[in-house]
């Protein structure tokens, strides 16, 4: 699974997302492309501890869940998310894509090792989990809006 600190794989997302048009048409799901930027910009600053998020009790004990959110891969459309992480509204398509190639530099520059702050579904997380979680998050909802 690669990561964001894997350098070629930010660098395939920082050109995706640089490819990405305000007008792209979602393949699957609810969000509006302003909507999913401001959705995974969200998760990214939860994962660098700059934007809290309640835990949520999961049916699965934590060392599974993790290993399913990780490993597996995920349906497309009507997928579980934190309430905090719903988009309402709309937002600045272009803000929010310079915040999100912002994001995806400082997050790689984050050091991998140790741990790094919580996540409210999978729980405590070291810095290589978010890494992989990040990058498969970025990864899924850019390929929601076809690039």
């Amino acid at each position: 699974m690669p990561k964001i600190h894997d350098p070629a794989f930010a660098e395939s997302l920082k050109s995706r997302v640089s490819t990405l048009r305000q007008d792209a048409p979602r393949q699957w799901g609810k969000m509006s492309v302003d909507q999913m930027l401001w959705h995974v910009n969200s998760g990214l600053e939860n994962a660098l501890g700059r934007f809290p998020m309640a835990r949520i009790k999961m049916a699965l004990p934590g060392g599974l869940m993790k290993f399913v959110v990780l490993n597996l891969p995920w349906r497309k459309g009507n997928t579980p998310t934190a309430p905090e992480l719903v988009a309402q509204g709309t937002h600045d398509f272009d803000a929010e894509r310079r915040r999100l190639l912002r994001l995806l530099d400082e997050f790689a520059a984050k050091p991998i090792e140790g741990r790094w702050g919580d996540s409210a579904f999978l729980g405590p997380m070291k810095g290589s989990n978010w890494s992989r979680l990040m990058a498969k998050h970025v990864d899924y909802h850019l390929k929601q809006f076809g690039v």
